[in-house]
């Protein structure tokens, strides 16, 4: 297996069975790490030594959590997603493991549980669905490398879909009264984590997720968050142009770090279909510095009423379809 196509098969894989094939996987496994081991590549363009170093983690993560099958108390059924830094495993009973696929990120999966702990413990429950709920942390080490890794099983909501995967289905743009819901949901999720002390740094399509028929909302993906004033720790790759300027710059942030990225989050799923005047309100949330942003997610959520409300009349529920 050469090593373009090793990368393009990692990158295609949304299963292990995908990955490692239905018949014979343990062959198919020595290919892949054959095709991407760094030490084949010691002429390559960096680039491409790059990729093929993070593919060759990701194969070996989960060839060893195949071939391990239990983690802690949990048994492992399939890969259910692959996330920034980390894989989520079906462990049953409506849970998800989740495994750094990098040792190196365990401070990133220890900021995920200590932000979803503090939300639970200082949330308004009532808006506590909005964020996932935090089941179980700990560490596993490898019985292979003696790598350990930091572990998060978190409560598996069914049905849930990313921005990323409404805009795929409405490439022209969501009509802007879809979009209002899933705006005004995520200001709630964002006003509950600011009133508990945590900004979640990371405000991105692949992280706003939503349930279309009853127009839920879950804001996942907490391991880049930090305190207010702090920096956020680390940058989702190939995201860059996402963040306002103090996360790139690695200056302080708040809750208007989280607001503008929303803000951006929404104009981005409306495309070319957003009025005037949510053009204008997202602008707002934009301003080149904190200071000059707002900073409250309730108080911003009653303006975008305001607007809401000047544009389309009283409130009122609007089917929508997002097909599978």
């Amino acid at each position: 297996m050469r090593t373009d196509e090793a990368l393009r098969l990692v990158a295609a894989a949304g299963t292990d069975a995908e990955l490692f094939g239905a018949h014979a996987p343990a062959r198919r496994y020595r290919e892949l790490v054959a095709a991407l081991h760094p030490d084949r590549l010691g002429t390559a363009d960096p680039a491409v030594r790059a990729r093929a170093t993070d593919a060759y983690v990701r194969v070996t993560t989960r060839w060893r959590a195949r071939r391990a099958a239990v983690l802690g108390d949990y048994r492992l059924h399939r890969l259910a997603h692959t996330g920034d830094l980390a894989d989520l495993y079906d462990v049953g009973a409506d849970r998800l493991l989740k495994l750094p696929r990098h040792p190196a990120d365990n401070d990133l999966m220890a900021r995920e549980a200590h932000a979803l702990r503090a939300i639970e413990e200082r949330g308004d429950p009532r808006y506590l669905p909005y964020v996932p709920r935090l089941v179980d942390s700990f560490r596993h080490r490898d019985p292979d490398t003696g790598a350990e890794r930091r572990v998060g099983v978190l409560a598996a909501v069914p049905g849930l879909r990313s921005l990323d995967e409404v805009r795929t289905a409405y490439p022209d743009g969501v009509d802007a009264r879809d979009a209002a819901w899933m705006w005004r949901r995520l200001l709630v999720a964002l006003g509950l984590a600011h009133r508990a002390g945590v900004v979640h740094g990371a405000v991105l399509p692949r992280h706003v997720l939503i349930e279309p028929d009853a127009h839920g909302l879950v804001l996942v993906d907490w391991c880049f968050s930090t305190a207010p004033g702090t920096a956020v720790p680390a940058l989702v790759p190939g995201h860059e142009d996402w963040y306002p300027p103090e996360v790139t710059a690695k200056r302080p942030c708040g809750p208007g770090t989280d607001l503008a990225m929303a803000a951006t989050c929404m104009t981005w799923l409306m495309a070319d279909r957003a009025p005037r005047e949510l053009r204008a309100f997202a602008a707002g949330s934009r301003r080149p510095t904190p200071a000059a942003r707002p900073d409250d997610a309730w108080r911003l959520l009653r303006e975008l009423d305001e607007v809401l409300e000047r544009l389309y009349g009283p409130r009122t529920f609007r089917p929508f379809t997002l097909n599978p």
